[in-house]
């Protein structure tokens, strides 16, 4: 699939419709934020090990509202409802509870500054995923052209460090390619990821890895090879 839009513009007294091809990028960050901006956000963190957002619902730069379906792991099994939200952040709906794991419709508030930085550079952006908070990380994921990619990537640099910046063809997806798996594949897959399983040289083996998610070897090596055919059927769907 082709990885441009057409757009609409409108030129002379008749407007007479117009359309120019916009190339777009799929950008995914690391960003690390500084200790100003950690500091902000730490009631985010005092009951929750991290938050991802799963769906983009309403984006407000000028008001400075986000509303989003977001998965996020508390840090006790404590029931949602009774956990303490930071100020900035209002649980408008629990859609999903397994134990210290949640899926929920929230409301949060941009910081003032951030509001204003979004609101002078105009970005044009479409929000995907993934996009993850953690207390000392966040992965931000977004779709573009390249002025927009770039002036946000600047915006980013006010508040922290940029790192490990991956450009991709945007196109079309009926559906998250995480979703062919199993909770479990999922969990030890993200979990391979994030120690290092899959760099290259290896950061972690599996023996190694199977100590940090408390799960057996023989389970870590079975449940990445079915999560890795699973995928990489579903990529190659038609191909074989």
């Amino acid at each position: 699939m082709r990885n441009e839009i057409l757009v609409p513009f409108i030129y002379g007294s008749l407007y007479t419709p117009k359309f120019i091809l916009i190339t777009m990028r799929k950008v995914i960050i690391d960003f690390y934020p500084n200790e100003m901006l950690q500091e902000d956000q730490k009631p985010m963190f005092e009951h929750f090990h991290s938050w991802e957002l799963l769906e983009v619902l309403r984006l407000d730069y000028e008001e400075g509202v986000t509303i989003g379906v977001m998965e996020c792991y508390t840090k006790s099994d404590i029931p949602l409802q009774d956990v303490e939200v930071p100020d900035f952040m209002e649980i408008l709906a629990i859609l999903k509870s397994e134990g210290n794991k949640h899926i929920c419709v929230i409301k949060t508030e941009v910081f003032k500054e951030v509001k204003q930085k979004l609101s002078e550079y105009k970005l044009d952006l479409i929000w995907t995923s993934p996009i993850i908070f953690s207390e000392d990380k966040r992965t931000y994921s977004c779709i573009g052209d390249q002025e927009s990619i770039s002036k946000f990537i600047e915006v980013m640099k006010n508040y922290g460090e940029v790192k490990n910046i991956r450009l991709q063809k945007t196109a079309y997806q009926k559906h998250d390619i995480l979703t062919v798996l199993t909770e479990k594949q999922k969990y030890i897959l993200i979990a391979a990821m994030k120690y290092g399983y899959y760099s290259y040289p290896k950061k972690i083996n599996s023996e190694q890895l199977s100590k940090k998610v408390n799960l057996s070897k023989a389970t870590i090596v079975e449940h990445l090879r079915k999560a890795e055919e699973r995928i990489m059927a579903n990529i190659l769907a038609g191909y074989e």
